[in-house]
């Protein structure tokens, strides 16, 4: 029996957690119904991708396909999930694993990010001039998944007619979100629009939400809009059965058994990084980690 294994990122954030797993439940419906669906989670909650796995297995499944919910390629999708994977093929070496791909630059999700606009009141075709837009990734410390938002930032540029799409970081690296909005104003920027490409709620989410009103007092002459992360948009739903499909045709492009990042990075990685509930304090640069 085919299993699917969707791994969300966990959060520290119970509200978070609950929609991932309302996200898969939608999901289910849109797919073979012969597949076992089960979801778990990297960090900050249970299952863990393990034990995940374990229930697969113990549910009668012989191959499994592991898709991580998650936005871009980083650390986590490169090391820690194949890690697990690797010690579960270890334990059990007569199950088969498919490992599939984040969600990545898909086209699917530049349409929800003009439809998020689009909800707030915004003529995306004919925007006010004076409009900026900045695009809110998590930020982290893979280079690789920090210039990816920078690809799709303008790819939003080239699909919208905005004069203004800057992308910016809620923590970790640069541009933080107050750069970035700093950046618009002096730009010449009379309405910012802070559009989170984020798949789920979570701390750093309401973290902004609770920053919107330091940037109007701030910034008193700016108005200030800030639209809604992925959540349950039905265009979600199809970038994720996607993936699924990918894994289940054996079409998934991304090999990390060949990944020289993860091969040379296993000699140092914790296999066991999962989210054992840790309370760290962090500044904004390093915030990242607590969702």
């Amino acid at each position: 029996m085919k299993a699917v294994l969707m791994v969300g990122h966990g959060s520290r954030d119970p509200e978070g957690n609950n929609q991932v797993r309302q996200c898969i439940d939608l999901l289910k419906p849109k797919l073979d119904p012969t597949l076992l669906v089960e979801t778990c989670f990297l960090e900050f909650e249970s299952p863990t991708v393990n034990e995940g796995i374990a229930t697969c297995i113990q549910k009668g499944a012989d191959h499994i396909i592991v898709i991580p919910i998650m936005l871009l390629p980083a650390g986590h999708s490169k090391i820690h999930i194949p890690a697990a994977i690797d010690q579960s093929k270890e334990e059990y070496p007569d199950v088969t694993f498919t490992y599939g791909r984040p969600i990545g630059i898909h086209e699917e999700a530049l349409e929800i990010c003009k439809s998020r606009l689009e909800e707030i009141g915004e003529n995306v075709d004919e925007p006010d001039t004076e409009t900026a837009v900045i695009l809110m990734g998590r930020g982290g410390s893979d280079p690789d998944a920090n210039s990816d938002l920078y690809k799709i930032t303008r790819l939003l540029w080239e699909k919208l007619n905005y004069r203004i799409v800057e992308p910016a970081f809620i923590g970790v690296t640069d541009p933080l979100i107050r750069e970035g909005v700093d950046r618009c104003i002096k730009l010449g920027a009379k309405k910012v629009i802070i559009l989170p490409y984020f798949l789920f709620t979570g701390i750093l989410i309401k973290r902004l939400e609770s920053m919107m009103s330091e940037f109007e007092q701030k910034y008193p002459e700016c108005e200030f809009k800030l639209a809604k992360y992925f959540g349950f948009h039905a265009r979600l739903q199809n970038i994720l059965k996607d993936r699924i499909d990918e894994g289940l045709q054996g079409e998934v492009k991304m090999n990390c058994d060949t990944c020289h990042y993860r091969i040379e990075a296993m000699e140092h990685i914790d296999h066991h990084h999962h989210h054992h509930h840790h309370d760290h304090h962090h500044s904004d640069r390093d915030e990242v980690q607590n969702v």
